[in-house]
């Protein structure tokens, strides 16, 4: 493959955008409805995950992953931390910092629904041979790199 940039039809774009947004609302849709099993909610879910990819972090660092206001996400980190899903720790080095750190409940809901969402994706992959899910995914994974590197 060259590192050529290809231009391509406004229509073939349109399409792949279309399907994209489309299925992302099901994605989305479908998470809301595993994470509704959960006494979480969808947002606290995404702090969820952000802690459980990075590590623990302050509320500032959270509240810029999550794109809400710093208020917003020091009350989302209280009704995590009474549901015993985090917990608020000084920093050894530096006693004025405090970060948030994900509790094994928390990981375990964590797991839980990403098993249950993957469980989900199968059944939509079954008319799929091994091939063409390996394709997408080598598409989907490319995509996501050239995105990032906005």
């Amino acid at each position: 493959m060259s590192d050529e940039v290809t231009k391509h039809s406004p229509e073939t774009v349109a399409t792949v955008e279309k399907e994209l947004r489309y299925i992302a609302a099901i994605v989305k849709q479908k998470g809301r409805e595993i994470v509704s099993d959960y006494a979480i909610t969808p947002p606290q879910f995404v702090a969820l995950q952000w802690l459980e990819e990075l590590g623990d972090m302050t509320i500032g660092e959270l509240s810029n992953r999550l794109y809400l206001a710093f208020s917003t996400t020091t009350d989302l980190v209280d009704r995590m931390e009474k549901n015993e899903l985090v917990k608020r720790v000084r920093d050894e080095n530096d006693r004025r910092v405090v970060v948030v750190h994900l509790l094994a409940k928390g990981e375990r809901i964590i797991q839980e629904v990403i098993e249950k969402r993957q469980h989900y994706l199968q059944e939509k992959l079954v008319g799929f041979t091994e091939q063409e899910v390996a394709q997408l995914s080598s598409y989907l994974e490319k995509l996501h790199v050239h995105m990032k590197q906005d």
